[in-house]
């Protein structure tokens, strides 16, 4: 029921918006709450510039060369140790050399002779299966962690005193990790070709590795798809001592 003033005017009629108005205020509305959560994703950053959101690979590489500069401040401040026990111990000649021995096992001296150094590497770009093998898959083509393993346990077991990877020296706590085609070493990063370089009697080195069966599978791919493999023999090489820190989680007294 309605009262007499609202009768005089007559039936109300209900007001409707044209839709295509309604629909572009819509449209303005949404693209308003975007900017406003981009806004506030970003922190006031802009999202495609901003330098902080770098690609996982820039990432890896800039911690590679700052993890190299702190192995170079850690092997001076090593050196300064060193000199500094030296010139203030009261040992005996027998425990000097006893320590000498020790370190050089452990791999944190300097070590030089005769040596046998392997290289290997990626399948050229394009390479295709050579007559009688079968049409290799992306995986046959590349360097595996499994490969650079195979020639250091090898190099080991032929009697090496001492094994460099790429340009870092391998001790009883190194891993040889690779991420896609990349060999993560010592918290460094490396793309092939990858070589490695054994201290010790050069026939035994490389009869060891001759006698590998992991190397034979390997060698496989090289003549089915042109991986690299070669095998060098030098007359007087010197290793690096390792300079880094030791990450040591179990350790028994040497005797």
């Amino acid at each position: 029921m309605s009262n007499s003033a609202d009768s005089s005017r007559g039936p109300v009629r209900r007001t409707f918006r044209h839709p295509v108005r309604v629909l572009t205020a819509a449209v303005f509305a949404l693209a308003g709450l975007i900017f406003v959560t981009s806004a506030n994703t970003a922190k006031g950053t802009n999202i495609r510039t901003d330098s902080s959101l770098l690609k996982l690979s820039d990432l890896i590489q800039q911690r590679s060369g700052k993890n190299a500069h702190l192995d170079e401040t850690n092997s001076t401040a090593r050196g300064d140790i060193d000199a500094l026990v030296r010139r203030d111990r009261g040992s005996t000649e027998a425990e000097d050399a006893r320590l000498k021995e020790l370190a050089r096992t452990a791999g944190t001296t300097e070590l030089s002779g005769r040596s046998v150094s392997v290289t290997l590497n990626d399948a050229p770009l394009g390479a295709t299966a050579n007559p009688g093998y079968p049409d290799p898959q992306p995986n046959d083509l590349v360097i595996h962690q499994q490969d650079l393993q195979a020639v250091v346990n090898a190099l080991w077991q032929g009697g090496a005193q001492g094994i460099q990877v790429m340009d870092q020296r391998l001790i009883s706590t190194s891993a040889v990790r690779c991420v896609g085609n990349t060999l993560i070493l010592q918290g460094r990063v490396y793309s092939p070709p990858y070589k490695i370089t054994a201290v010790g009697d050069p026939a035994a080195l490389k009869q060891a590795l001759d006698d590998s069966q992991a190397i034979s599978n390997y060698l496989l791919y090289v003549k089915a798809y042109g991986l690299g493999w070669k095998v060098d023999e030098h007359e007087a090489v010197t290793l690096p001592g390792y300079s880094g820190t030791v990450d040591l989680h179990y350790a028994e007294p040497a005797k």
